[in-house]
């Protein structure tokens, strides 16, 4: 291998190893976080509202006097929590709907392909902003919400890596051999397009924990006095020239969080060859 194609690689390995660690350590802080600050993450103290930091409060307080350390730490818990369990069920419901579309082809694909516009048409806020209206804010309806949102997208990918699949000729003697198509697709297909659906996982992933912390800003999201990154902003912006560090903190902490995710996307996608592009446009 050449020097030239050496270089590109290693920084390719090393992004992506940037951003897993990243990802890693957010997730290790958010489940240590109870033991890694002496204070509660709810309990409020007036006589400590706004201070700068302090060998006490490393962050300062907020204007409840909350230590904003301890509530950064634990703020990622929320969004992490609904990001895994959206991200796991769109990316299932939408890779078993794109390789059936796939598979089935002719009128049934294209049907399945219309709906899926008419769904991608909508804006995701607005859509999570219309069901969590009409439905309520609680966990599991947000984690619907946010799947039903995303699941569309990620069956558009899925059945554009599937399509070439389903013309092999392993697939084809399946057929002729009479077997039914939930079998070829959970034995031929599927496996098949697992390179696409980890990809379709990590980017995901990103995408809902920031439409997660959008919702919490908004007030549709955790309810106070949740520590989540996305109200922290929204509770403390008022203070932002007082006690600057309560709203910054946790704008840095979801930043690294989502940048970490997509360089792990990005370098996995890499690794594995996958054009998500190209697929998505099959």
């Amino acid at each position: 291998m050449s020097t030239q194609t050496a270089a590109p690689r290693q920084r390719r390995i090393t992004a992506a190893g940037i951003g897993a660690a990243a990802v890693v350590v957010t997730i290790l802080i958010a489940l240590l976080s109870p033991w890694l600050t002496p204070y509660s993450a709810v309990a409020t103290n007036a006589d400590a509202a706004l201070l700068g930091p302090t060998p006490a409060h490393w962050l300062g307080t907020d204007q409840y006097g909350r230590d904003v350390l301890t509530r950064t730490l634990e703020g990622g818990r929320y969004a992490l929590l609904v990001a895994f369990l959206a991200t796991s069920i769109a990316v299932t419901l939408g890779t078993l709907v794109g390789a059936v579309a796939a598979y089935a082809d002719g009128w049934l694909d294209e049907a399945i392909s219309r709906v899926l516009d008419a769904i991608l048409s909508v804006p995701a806020v607005l859509a999570l902003l219309l069901i969590v209206t009409v439905f309520g804010q609680g966990l599991w309806v947000i984690v619907l919400a946010v799947s039903i949102v995303y699941a569309p997208a990620v069956a558009r990918v899925v059945r554009g890596a599937a399509r070439p699949v389903v013309s092999s000729g392993y697939v084809a003697a399946a057929r002729a051999r009479g077997e039914r198509a939930l079998p070829i697709i959970g034995r031929e297909i599927l496996p098949n397009v697992l390179d696409t659906v980890l990809v379709e996982f990590a980017m995901r992933a990103s995408w809902v924990v920031l439409l997660v912390s959008t919702l919490s800003f908004l007030g549709f999201g955790a309810n106070p006095p949740t520590p989540d990154w996305g109200l922290m902003i929204q509770e403390n912006r008022t203070a932002l020239t007082v006690a600057p560090l309560g709203t910054v903190a946790p704008i840095v902490s979801l930043a690294v969080l989502v940048i970490g995710l997509n360089l792990a996307a990005d370098g996995l996608a890499k690794r594995m060859g996958v054009d998500r592009a190209a697929r998505a446009a099959a």
